[in-house]
């Protein structure tokens, strides 16, 4: 199977006309319109070198950062990222923060692309198309990654062509708590597979995870639909499906300590619309029919879920438009994840 590897994947002019309301190839942010110091040129794009440079660490890997009205994690989270070893370039995009998130990023030397609206995950979907680096290292305005992190990780990238996502060590917290998402990681089942530096995934923590920048947008990126809260596996799901490995590395490390700001309904309410999405794109209509009676059944006592079930059905016409069955291999694997408990 051949590895696409396009430019630019059409969802990036849709993402911004959704939140303008324009004509989806105008009004583009400077370095997202494909013309001269777009995209399609390498130049004033993030990390791009120097016109006849030599690539170096600061031209390898950028880190990405989606947010929204979080100044304060914002600036911490830039201070560690420009504090590390590996000095890399910093991308902030803005989801239409009312609190000066941006303008601050821009005085604490982060690159800063500020969009009119909130895209949620798309955002880091239009950072991609913003980077020039091969590889992408998401963080949210409240996770960082250790020194020596997105060095390693790169190198992995590069012995490892067929890697299209490294997902990290997340530690949460001062006191560096296992992530029970990389717990979960570091014991899977799946077979280990010898062209992949680490165990087989299907999932991962966005703030953990780097990513070949060729393959995320080859397969669309993050759908801004998901918003913030579970828009990982679908994403897993079809770089497996269409040839790229994804691997867990426990020697790559983010920290993650979560924002107080966090509204903890609003993201059961996500999460829960987001697994319905995402079994009903992509799995078979056994696994539709179980993963949405135990909802339901979770509707009856708990007020997320039933939100979620709600918003969920409201996104059928879309679903339904956009369903495909995963390859039979990767349902197995699947599968086995899900007998594993």
């Amino acid at each position: 199977m051949r590895l696409s590897e396009p430019v630019v994947p059409a969802r990036v002019p849709l993402l911004l006309a959704s939140v303008t309301g324009a004509d989806p190839y105008i009004r583009l942010p400077s370095g997202l319109d494909g013309n001269a110091g777009g995209v399609g040129t390498g130049e004033g794009r993030v990390g791009a070198p120097a016109r006849g440079g030599r690539m170096g660490w600061q031209d390898r890997v950028t880190v990405v950062i989606a947010t929204r009205d979080r100044r304060r994690e914002l600036l911490r989270t830039i201070a560690r990222l420009r504090a590390m070893p590996e000095r890399p370039p910093v991308l902030v995009v803005d989801n239409g923060s009312g609190d000066g998130s941006a303008a601050a990023a821009r005085r604490a030397g982060a690159d800063v692309l500020a969009l009119p609206g909130n895209l949620g995950c798309g955002a880091r979907t239009l950072g991609a198309a913003r980077a020039a680096t091969p590889y992408l290292a998401f963080s949210d305005d409240d996770s960082w990654w250790a020194p020596g992190s997105l060095g390693l990780a790169a190198t992995l990238l590069d012995l490892h062509p067929r890697l299209a996502l490294l997902a990290a060590r997340v530690l949460v917290g001062a006191d560096e708590a296992l992530d029970p998402v990389s717990a979960s990681l570091r014991a899977s089942p799946l077979p280990l597979a010898p062209d992949l530096p680490g165990r087989r995934a299907l999932g991962f923590l966005a703030c953990g995870a780097v990513v070949r920048r060729s393959a995320f947008l080859a397969a669309g990126g993050f759908d801004r639909r998901f918003g913030i809260g579970g828009e990982e596996e679908l994403l897993a799901l079809d770089l497996t499906a269409t040839g790229w490995g994804v691997a867990y590395a426990d020697g790559v490390v983010a920290h993650h300590h979560p924002s107080a700001s966090r509204d903890p309904g609003g993201r059961r309410r996500v999460q829960a619309r987001n697994a319905l999405w995402t079994t009903w794109l992509r799995r078979p209509a056994r696994i539709v029919a179980r993963d949405t009676a135990r909802c339901a059944r979770a509707a009856l006592t708990d007020r997320g879920a039933r939100a979620g079930l709600i918003e969920a059905a409201r996104g059928l016409p879309w679903v339904l438009g956009e369903r495909r069955r995963l390859p039979a291999a990767v349902e197995a694997d699947l599968r086995r994840l899900e007998a594993a408990g």
